[in-house]
């Protein structure tokens, strides 16, 4: 049979043609094809929308039309700004037909411009009269807007419009400009801006109110009618200025000095006032008032002026000249006036009697007023004498009136003067007091009495006494030699200046008034002899003279006497004597004694004899000090002069204060502070003054405590050869056994190796260098002076590159997608630096490929050299790298295979650390983690059992765990696996069985178990009795499903395990470097699983595919570490022998942990999930033994142990888990 197909060229019917639209409104570009044989799209700025109808991915696209007529429409819904853009419809090419393409139809969507807004030049108000720059701009629009402007509802049509770019492609911003010149009428009017496009359903406006300023008005006075004030009035006047915005600033000027700039506005008026008081004082007389009101635009401040003319009285009335005078006299006053407006009249009293011989004269004065002068003379006589002498003044226009008067005094001489003293020719004695009395009567003032001695005034006479008869003076004398023949007289006399006098002469007994000793050599030098003069003044009667050397006395030669003053008799004396240098400071003493008056008067002279500085015996010869203390450098010399000049010496130079401040010099004792080992030595002490010099010497011991450093560091040896190590030490005293030597490792030595020392030297000799004797050592030397001196030394020992090569460093993984980068990360320890290079199957890695990184860290002998590899694809990354490591001391080399994530590989080297008799401690190594984080559990089975028991690693990533709750002596089978979130791994070491016996229940009674002894590995475990209930409760698990219900009651009674985490601390840190390589390829993103890796993930928060929790316990900073949840040892059937688990909540039972915190027993948790309210992380339902998080399941509304938990499927699921692997 022959089938006959009729088809023709496919063609377009109807093509789109260009559409406007506005934005939110549903356009339709229409599209007909003719015998449409080809899949029909539609394209949008050259992108493929895709065949189907409904357009997936464009939820406000589709393609309307009758498919059966060849109608292909594009309908847009709520169109946007992202829609404008060419739209072609294309048909693909078919067997029958090649492709058609359509013209290209443009969508232009129209958008409404957002809210207008005005931009000024400035936020200041307007000026009137000046120019401003006004802009109105309408953003975000397309077509742009179209902007009109308004002054006042006035259009202003000058207006210059243009656009710019908006805040989105193809949107425009309209900038409107327009230029106003600002006049006063505009303030507080409006300016309006309106825009408006196609897509505005109306205009948009917006507006503002113009603030202009402009001047105030001329200002007014009002209050001073008339310009005449009298002083010590008060005047208040008010200045007013009109208009201007702001209102005038009104200040008030006094002869160009403001007085006020306080003022009032009343804005209702326009109008500013000011008020100004005060109260009118003289220098106000001419004064110049002056209001000025301005404000801020003023050109220049306008202003109105007043002049004061001020009446005042003279603020003061003087009277002047002398009121007192001598009987016969002429006196001349004066009296005058201070400044006054209008001018006083002046007019003079003595008594009530009115004086005429007068002169007046009138001037000008202060403040423009005139000031008054009257001039008196006047012969005064005896009668006149304390009479008042007044002068009045007068001031008609202010009815003033003033007085000033002072009583007038008229002087005359005193009559007559007589003494009370001792009669002629009595001998009086010197020291002894004498009273002498003087008397005068009559005068005016009464007579001022003097003394005077020899024509001279007698300043220490007593105070004048005044008595009815008249006034006396006495004068009390202390005789002294100068009394004897002197003349005591008595003046009396007053301001008539007319003296009257009365006289007496003593006779007085003295003795020498003098005794000076007269040298005849200026200096006086050792081994000169000394010629003195004893030079007795006059006495009477005539001294004898002696002389005396402290004790000793010396004898002279006397002169003859001679006559002296005070009519006395002076003496010589003469004395010689040797000098030496114990004379100096030492007195000779000449005395003048009167045998008459048994008294004698003495006088020294200090033998200031000049000799060469001399070194006391006491001077030491050495100093001891300990370093860092003061050293105390005595000087003990004697000189003459005693300005001496002491140099010290040392090393050949002089040391002054300037050479070095911790030189103090005392006295020329030298004190060194903080004195140190390089001022020891012999020191010189050279002194000398104008007689000449002397020098010894002082040595200064310094002793200090040991420095030390090593002759060499580091010390670099090979492995295996001899290492010196030298301990050089500056010390003062040297002692023997004074160095020792410490290692500085974490490790104990036994040996250190051998130690020497020579004098100052210590030794220490290491044989046959191994690598753990590479570190610091200290040598510290001791000779008994505090500090002891200490220093560190390194010893290098150098040694060929070894590379870490356990299971965790020879694989790497990570998606081949190109959507992540994987670490290869290559560990190696050596000395000296060790340089990394990188081969790819084989062939040496281009690093200046952009996909390849690579960094080199160095932390002391471990160097790490990571290569990133940059989007890692399957195709091409996933190969062979081998790194070589390699220094001068040789190379190592390890491949490492990059590949795709995967479920972990089996531990390794699974070995007991410690058994007792409930528990046993396990070690593991962990294998390559398949590019994931990976948990480890513990299986375990004993005779009789009905099969395996499980636990699960608490922290996951640990490689030590205790397992507890055993029965004593009982022989246990352990071996371990480790999970991922892609499956688990088979048991560690092929499958091996550790077969272990715990403990005997007596030998633990007796004492202290080893688990016990180590808190760091030690567990608590289940007690006995529970062991046995719960392997009977999994019997009954296994025969009746009734059991769930009776453990879920027995747990819920409180019982819990307690897990002690300090168990794990150290092995959680140790664990983290180890798997430095395998988590640095960790995605940064959520890792694809699929479902049946899935099922084998334990029931807990770290199952989550999203889950952290485990991660974090690797990172905690603090030094306790949190507990993990309490794990029930749980039963289980047979091992499926394809490496994996099926799990259920049947067959695992765990307490959930409602919060992280230390160690707490965890009692009456339900083995249901978490409540809401528990951490989000934590929170995970179980249903046909999977594992689902929040997001996997609908939780109907409830009391938490009512929540019903419904599984969705797995259509419903997200692509990423529903267990596909990419």
């Amino acid at each position: 049979m022959v089938f006959l197909c009729v088809c023709g060229q496919q063609a377009f019917k109807t093509e789109p043609r260009n559409v406007t639209v506005k934005a939110g409104a549903t356009t339709l570009l229409k599209c007909e094809v003719l015998r449409a044989s080809g899949a029909v799209q539609w394209v949008k700025d050259g992108l493929l929308l895709g065949p189907q109808r409904s357009l997936p991915g464009y939820p406000r696209y589709s393609m309307t039309g009758d498919q059966q007529k060849g109608q292909y429409h594009l309908q847009i819904l709520n169109v946007s700004l992202e829609d404008d853009g060419p739209y072609e419809c294309q048909v693909g090419q078919s067997v029958s037909s090649r492709a058609i393409v359509s013209r290209t139809a443009w969508l232009n969507v129209q958008i409404p411009p957002s809210q207008p807004y005005i931009q000024l030049e400035s936020d200041e108000p307007w000026v009137e009269g000046d120019e401003y720059t006004v802009t109105c701009i309408a953003p975000d629009a397309k077509p742009p807007a179209e902007i009109t402007m308004f002054r006042d509802g006035e259009e202003l049509t000058e207006t210059d419009s243009f656009t710019m770019s908006g805040s989105q492609d193809k949107l425009l911003n309209t900038h409107a400009e327009v230029i106003i010149r600002a006049r006063s009428s505009d303030d507080a009017r409006g300016l309006t801006c309106r825009a408006k496009n196609p897509a505005s359903p109306r205009a948009l406006e917006t507006g503002m109110t113009m603030r202009v300023y402009f001047p105030p008005q001329a200002p007014v006075i009002i209050g001073l009618g008339n310009e005449e004030v009298k002083a010590g009035s008060f005047l208040r006047v008010v200045c007013m200025s009109y208009g201007g915005n702001p209102l005038a600033t009104l200040h008030w000027i006094k002869n160009g000095e403001v007085l006020s700039t306080s003022w009032e506005v009343d804005v209702v008026s326009r109008m500013s006032s000011s008020v100004l008081k005060m109260e009118v004082k003289p220098e106000d007389n001419h004064a110049v008032l002056q209001c000025e009101s301005v404000n801020q635009v003023s050109r220049s401040p306008m202003s109105l002026t007043r002049t004061l003319t001020v009446l005042f009285e003279p603020a003061e009335v003087t009277l002047l000249g002398s009121f007192e005078a001598v009987e016969g006299q002429e006196i001349n006053l004066s009296c005058y006036t201070s400044s006054s407006n209008p001018p006083v009249h002046i007019r003079w009293w003595l008594g009530f009697k009115e004086l005429n011989r007068t002169n007046v004269t009138i001037s000008e004065g202060d403040n423009g007023g005139m000031m008054t002068m009257s001039n008196l003379t006047h012969k005064v006589s005896r009668e006149d004498n304390g009479l008042p002498l007044t002068c009045e003044a007068f001031n008609k226009g202010t009815r003033f009136s003033s007085v000033r008067s002072e009583n007038l005094i008229v002087y005359y001489p005193p009559q007559k003067v007589w003494l009370d003293a001792p009669p002629p020719n009595v001998f009086l004695h010197a020291g002894k007091t004498l009273r002498l009395v003087c008397f005068s009567s009559g005068g005016n003032p009464t007579g001022q009495l003097v003394w005077l001695k020899n024509n001279k005034v007698v300043p220490t006479a007593s105070k004048q006494v005044s008595s009815e008869r008249g006034v006396s003076r006495d004068l009390i004398l202390a005789l002294q030699p100068s009394d004897n023949l002197a003349t005591y007289r008595c003046d009396s006399s007053n301001k008539a200046k007319k003296v009257i006098s009365a006289q007496t002469k003593l006779r007085v007994l003295f003795p020498a008034v003098s005794v000076k000793i007269v040298a005849k050599q200026k200096e006086l030098r050792k081994g000169q002899i000394l010629d003195l003069d004893c030079l007795a003044g006059s006495s009477n009667p005539t001294a004898n003279i002696s002389w005396s050397l402290g004790p000793m006395m010396l004898k002279g030669v006397d002169q003859a006497p001679k006559k002296a003053e005070f009519g006395g008799m002076s003496r010589t004396s003469k004395l010689s004597l040797t000098l030496d240098s114990h004379h100096w400071k030492k007195r000779i003493t000449c005395q003048a004694f009167s045998n008459v008056l048994s008294e004698g008067v003495n006088n020294f002279y200090s033998l200031n004899v000049l000799f060469p500085p001399e070194f006391s015996d006491d001077q030491p010869d050495e100093v001891q000090v300990i370093e860092d203390e003061t050293a105390t450098l005595p000087v003990k010399v004697l000189a003459n002069p005693d300005e001496i000049t002491c140099e010290w010496i040392f090393q050949g130079e002089k040391l002054v204060k300037e050479r070095d401040p911790r030189y103090h010099f005392d006295d020329w004792t030298l004190e060194i502070v903080n004195v140190s080992r390089r001022d020891g030595g012999d020191y010189i002490i050279e002194c000398s003054n104008a007689e000449g010099k002397n020098r010894t010497k002082l040595k200064l011991d310094v002793q200090y405590s040991p420095t030390v450093h090593m002759k060499s560091d580091p010390v670099s040896v090979n492995l295996g050869d001899t290492a010196d190590l030298l301990c050089v030490a500056d010390a003062n005293p040297i002692t023997s056994s004074m160095f020792s030597w410490k290692w500085m490792g974490e490790e104990e030595v036994d040996d250190l190796g051998e130690q020497s020392e020579d004098e100052g030297t210590g030794l220490l000799t290491i044989y046959e260098v191994t690598r753990d004797r590479a570190g610091f050592y200290q040598c510290t030397a001791d000779n008994g002076i505090a500090p002891p001196g200490s220093v560190e030394g390194q010893l290098v020992v150098r040694f060929a590159p070894e590379l870490q090569k356990g299971p965790q460093w020879k694989k790497v993984a990570s998606r081949g997608d190109g959507s992540n980068d994987a670490n290869v990360v290559c560990q190696a320890q050596g000395v000296p630096r060790v340089h990394f290079n990188w081969a790819k199957n084989g062939f040496p890695l281009d690093l200046g490929n952009p996909r390849y990184e690579e960094k080199t860290v160095v932390t002391g002998t471990v160097h790490t050299s990571v290569l990133t590899v940059i989007n890692v694809s399957a195709a091409l990354d996933y190969a062979i790298f081998t790194c070589t490591a390699h220094n001068s001391m040789g190379e190592d080399s390890l491949d490492i295979q990059l590949l795709s994530t995967n479920h972990p590989d089996p531990p390794s080297d699974l070995k007991l650390l410690r058994v007792n008799h409930n528990s046993v401690t396990l070690e593991w190594m962990p294998g390559f983690d398949g590019g994931l984080t990976q948990n480890f559990r513990v299986r375990y089975q004993w005779a009789g059992s009905v099969s395996f028991m499980y636990v699960d690693v608490f922290p996951p990533t640990a490689t030590v765990y205790t397992v507890t709750g055993l029965n004593p002596s009982t022989a246990y089978n352990f071996s371990v696996n480790a999970l991922n979130t892609m499956g688990e791994s088979s048991y560690a070491d092929n499958n091996k069985i550790l077969t272990v016996t715990t403990a005997d229940a007596e030998e633990a009674d007796d004492g202290v178990s080893t688990a016990d002894k180590d808190p760091a590995l030690a567990g608590r475990g289940l007690p006995v009795y529970a062991v046995v209930i719960l392997v009977v409760g999994g019997l009954l698990l296994f025969l009746n499903p009734l059991s769930c219900f009776l453990l879920a009651r027995w747990k819920k009674r409180g019982w819990s395990m307690k897990e002690d985490t300090r168990s794990i601390s150290q092995e959680t840190k140790s664990e983290e470097q180890r798997s430095t390589s395998s988590s640095s390829t960790r995605y940064a993103s959520r890792e694809l699983i699929n479902a049946s890796a899935q099922r084998t993930l334990l029931i807990d928060s770290s199952s989550e595919p999203d889950s952290n929790v485990y991660e974090s316990y690797g990172r905690q900073e603090s030094p306790h570490y949190y507990y993990s949840p309490a794990l029930y040892t749980h039963l289980e059937g047979p091992e499926n022998h394809d490496g994996r688990h099926g799990t259920s909540p049947l067959a695992h039972d765990y307490e959930e942990v409602t919060g992280w915190g230390t160690y707490q027993d965890l009692q009456g948790y339900s083995l249901l999930p978490p409540s809401a309210h528990s951490d989000p992380r934590a929170l995970s339902t179980y249903h046909e033994g999977r594992v689902y998080d929040k997001a996997d399941v609908d939780v109907a509304a409830g009391v938490y142990d009512s929540m019903v938990y419904r599984r969705r499927r797995d259509t419903d699921l997200p692509f990423e888990l529903r267990g596909e692997l990419v």
